[in-house]
């Protein structure tokens, strides 16, 4: 009875080993996937009040959760029963992707508002609406990347044991929820810690000093993440196209890779904006 107990734990301790190995693979693989969706949701969790940056951030957070239990078991299932399903969902996550990357360009570029524009679209903006609509589109996003991440650490254990392939998958998405997101909450929360350092020092001394930099750097890293944040969309969609579609996977073998899959991802995020912006004028056409 002893000695199966024994065998049983050393069984268990076995595979924890091999679970260690595998994720300590996958998560370097997923290493480029998950710096991209730090500074995607990074800049997606930004920009509200300081009262609801935490709620909105747990909100993000608890659907990145629930994003990951629903891909883990159906990426496990359709590996299993039909592969090249999950080849279409990356093609179609990546269009979307590449779409919301054009989109915020196309929003810079074009659709900024005028001087003075902004106190009165603040005035009949409903902040609870914008504020749901910014969380339901972190949330997908947050799927479409989740998507990748996952499909990558599985390729890294697809020629191990099934338990092994859940495990991994598992401890990675685990780890890509709480990494990023923690960072996340670092980020949003930089004033408010720089605020309380000057405070604490009476504004006076190193400290304070530290506290001042905080505050006075939380608007350059939102910027930067913005526009990080949008480089990473184009290069993560073009990625997706780059290792799924045998046409673009040859197309410029010379070229660098990451620029290679930037291009790709914001041509093809192009056509995709083209695409709706005709769908919708022909619509609204027909409605009226």
């Amino acid at each position: 009875m002893a000695s199966g107990i024994f065998a049983v734990l050393d069984d268990i301790a076995a595979l924890m080993d091999d679970v260690a190995v595998a994720s300590k693979i996958a998560t370097r693989k997923t290493a480029g996937i998950l710096g991209d969706d730090l500074a995607v949701n990074a800049e997606k969790a930004t920009g509200f009040l300081s009262s609801r940056e935490i709620p909105v951030l747990w909100a993000i957070t608890k659907g990145s959760f629930i994003n990951k239990l629903i891909i883990i078991p159906v990426a496990i299932l359709l590996n299993v029963f039909f592969p090249i399903a999950i080849k279409v969902i990356l093609v179609l996550g990546g269009l979307y992707l590449a779409y919301e990357g054009v989109e915020k360009i196309v929003e810079f570029l074009f659709h900024r508002a005028k001087k003075g524009e902004e106190v009165i679209e603040a005035v009949n903006m409903d902040g609870d609406a914008v504020e749901r609509a910014k969380i339901k589109s972190a949330i997908t996003t947050d799927f479409i990347l989740s998507v990748e991440i996952v499909i990558i650490a599985l390729g890294t254990v697809l020629d191990k044991p099934l338990s092994l392939q859940i495990m991994t998958v598992s401890v990675v998405a685990l780890l890509a929820t709480v990494g990023v997101y923690g960072i996340v909450a670092l980020i949003v929360r930089m004033d408010d810690a720089g605020y309380k350092l000057i405070k604490s020092s009476k504004n006076e001394g190193a400290l304070a000093f530290l506290g001042k930099g905080l505050v006075n750097s939380l608007p350059i890293v939102i910027k930067v993440l913005s526009i990080v944040g949008t480089i990473a969309l184009l290069m993560v969609s073009g990625g997706i196209f780059a290792h799924n579609i045998e046409y673009f996977h040859h197309l410029f073998p010379t070229w660098n890779p990451t620029l290679k899959e930037t291009l790709i991802g914001l041509v093809m995020g192009i056509i995709v904006v083209i695409v709706i912006t005709m769908v919708k004028k022909i619509l609204n056409g027909v409605k009226k």
